[in-house]
């Protein structure tokens, strides 16, 4: 069996470092491919010990600083070389470890994979893309959060990158791109969007032009193209109403006898329901256009979501996503700047 070697950070999270490991182990134990390389600081070594069914897959990497959520990215990664985001992004870079996942600093993993992996010629942009559930299987979306200010050249590079991983490891052949919008015409939004329309119309990918917030979900396209700005408000909306959505239907259940009938008849459908609804069933957003399989976890994750982030990782080694990526871009006609010849 092929082994995948991950790094994983379990500092710097808005969850304590053990909460993060059982998320690790309950990776390992689900797939025995995995050998786990976990970054903690000594004090948070000193709570936590692998299960026995994880001997000899598990090794500590005992790092002298952590990043934290509130501290400026480029001044940290600089200032703290010994931290443990620093630290596991090195480990890839050195080709130590096969994937690399983190649920710290989201800006500070983007710097740091740009400075220690460098982006894929001619990215000049890395840029996080989370699949979600759509009416129809899944939708991608990007950016969710690296890049807040964009120009129309980095859009269609977000595009390119994420026509290729949803090929590559959706499994979507041809998949539909559209540009997030405030309306369908060509003519609507920003100076920007409107730059970027025209490039994506001349891009290599098949894009069906402008969508609108409302009509991302309903799988009438497979890859949505935004600013990390917009993707991360749609993306934390979608969060905020899948819960509020769920806890309706949880309290109509419980206030009646029928509703509780009704839960019981159908606990098969509700729980698929649920399962669609919990973000933490996607697990990691993969920071694609860098050299090496880097996925970023919610800042929130649980055990649950980390490890699910963690099984992320490995089908992204398995697919060879960064390898299809390159080859994909070596096709494609683009200037250093990201404009079509």
């Amino acid at each position: 069996m092929e082994r995948v070697r991950v790094a994983v950070d379990l500092m710097g999270a808005d969850r304590d470092p053990p909460t993060l490991a059982e998320g690790a182990f309950d990776a390992g134990w689900h797939h025995p491919d995995l050998d786990l390389l976990l970054l903690v600081t000594a004090s948070a070594r000193d709570r936590m010990e692998p299960p026995h069914f994880l001997k000899g897959r598990v090794r500590w990497i005992v790092a002298d600083e952590v990043i934290r959520m509130d501290e400026q990215p480029l001044i940290a990664v600089r200032r703290k070389p010994g931290a443990s985001l620093v630290t596991g992004m090195r480990l890839l870079a050195s080709g130590e470890v096969d994937a690399f996942v983190s649920a710290g600093n989201t800006g500070a993993a983007v710097t740091s994979a740009a400075l220690h992996l460098g982006c894929l010629p001619p990215i000049t942009r890395p840029v996080l893309a989370l699949p979600l559930p759509s009416r129809k299987g899944q939708v991608l979306l990007l950016d969710v959060g690296a890049n807040v200010d964009c120009r129309p050249e980095h859009f269609l590079q977000f595009a390119i990158l994420g026509a290729c991983y949803a090929e590559a490891v959706l499994g979507i052949e041809a998949p539909k791109v559209a540009l997030l919008n405030i309306g369908e015409e060509a003519v609507k939004g920003s100076a920007s969007a409107k730059e970027a329309y025209g490039l994506l119309q001349r891009a290599p990918i098949r894009f069906t032009g402008n969508i609108e917030g409302r009509d991302i979900f309903g799988g009438e396209v497979d890859v949505v193209v935004t600013d990390g700005f917009v993707g991360n408000i749609v993306l934390k909306s979608s969060e905020g109403v899948g819960s509020f959505l769920w806890e309706e239907m949880k309290g109509m259940i419980k206030g009646s006898l029928s509703g509780r009938l009704a839960a019981f008849l159908l606990r098969s459908s509700l729980k698929r329901v649920a399962r669609r609804l919990d973000w933490r069933e996607y697990g990691g957003a993969p920071l694609l256009g860098v050299k090496g399989v880097c996925i970023i976890a919610h800042g929130a994750s649980d055990n649950k979501a980390l490890s699910r982030a963690i099984a992320v990782a490995r089908q992204n080694v398995y697919k060879r996503t960064v390898q299809r990526m390159e080859e994909r871009l070596r096709q494609v006609s683009l200037t250093p700047f990201g404009a079509t010849r």
